[in-house]
């Protein structure tokens, strides 16, 4: 008799208890609720993990979690990592997230032209990494963005925005056309740091690298704002109009006062940057002023280009710029 009920205790808990227990598992009619955080320690144990699915809302049967994974879960092991998983989520999913390795992903942006210093500066204001880091050389990262895990060192993510920087330069360096007249790569970086300051229009970049290009090889002052702000600034907003004085200056940047390169980059220039002083657009412009419109108007001639100038004044005076 004993045996009889024993065994039917044992058909009804397959019948019934079973499949109650592996409902949390599958997920089956659970909502979906908010994204967590979650994060295992490298080396943790599949005991230590649930318990710590219990602390984050995850799960609410730590035990139960273990036994499933342990059935069902297959023998791939945890990996280290912070993960964002979703409350209500079946646990299958959880196991399976964190066995393949699919961590959160923290990236930064870096936008082009932006200076080595503000680089710095928004390395060191993301809390999520961390270490020291120095200024880094101008001109010696690749604006992008990167992506990074959390506690990184600022340093690991700074060396890998200089070997970005460092590739796509060795990259585009052999398509150079003849048209260039930068004749090293850090000429090249050079110029394409001034490029990238006086134009935030993609379909100028390389018009206005032509201009450059033909004003360096007329032996023509380049004659560019962003290069005399440089050194006063160290590559930060300057605030206010260009003084007389601060044009009269040698910085060994200044290109209002001698012809030719400045003594290095002013900004961390992007890919299309590079890429448009080593292959300027064929065109004989030797001058541009703004338009009005965030773009630029080309002029080959002087007499054009004050022309241009004069009506660039106008509407700033009808702005109230002026």
């Amino acid at each position: 008799m004993a045996r009889r009920a024993i065994i039917a205790f044992l058909a009804l808990l397959l019948i019934v208890g079973v499949p109650l227990l592996v409902v949390p598992w599958f997920g089956f009619g659970s909502p979906r609720g908010e994204a967590v955080t979650l994060t295992v320690d490298r080396g943790a144990s599949l005991s230590a993990v649930s318990s710590d699915l219990e602390k984050a809302g995850l799960v609410d049967a730590p035990r139960q979690f273990l036994l499933l994974a342990k059935l069902l879960g297959g023998d791939a092991p945890i990996q280290a990592g912070t993960y964002k998983l979703v409350t209500g989520d079946a646990w299958r999913h959880y196991l399976r997230i964190m066995q393949e390795g699919r961590v959160e992903r923290f990236s930064i942006t870096i936008p082009e032209g932006m200076p080595s210093v503000l680089v710095a500066e928004k390395l060191r204001a993301d809390t999520r990494l961390a270490g020291e880091i120095a200024v880094p050389a101008e001109g010696s990262l690749l604006p992008e963005t990167y992506d990074f895990e959390p506690g990184e060192a600022r340093a690991k993510v700074l060396a890998r925005m200089q070997a970005a920087r460092a590739n796509a330069l060795a990259e585009l360096w052999p398509g150079r056309s003849a048209r260039t007249v930068v004749k090293t790569p850090a000429e090249a970086i050079t110029l394409a740091s001034i490029v990238e300051k006086e134009t935030g229009k993609a379909a100028e970049r390389r018009e206005v690298a032509g201009v450059y290009s033909n004003r360096l090889r007329q032996g023509m002052k380049l004659d560019a704002d962003p290069t005399v702000i440089y050194p006063i600034t160290g590559g930060k907003p300057l605030g206010r109009r260009i003084r007389r004085s601060e044009l009269a200056a040698d910085t060994g940047y200044n290109t209002y006062l001698k012809p030719g390169l400045p003594k290095g980059p002013i900004a961390n220039p992007g890919r299309a940057s590079i890429a448009a002083v080593l292959d300027p657009a064929p065109t004989d412009a030797l001058y541009f002023v703004a338009d009005g419109s965030g773009g630029h108007v080309f002029a080959t001639t002087l007499a054009e280009h004050n022309a241009n100038v004069q009506k660039w004044y106008a509407l700033r005076r009808q702005r109230g710029e002026m």
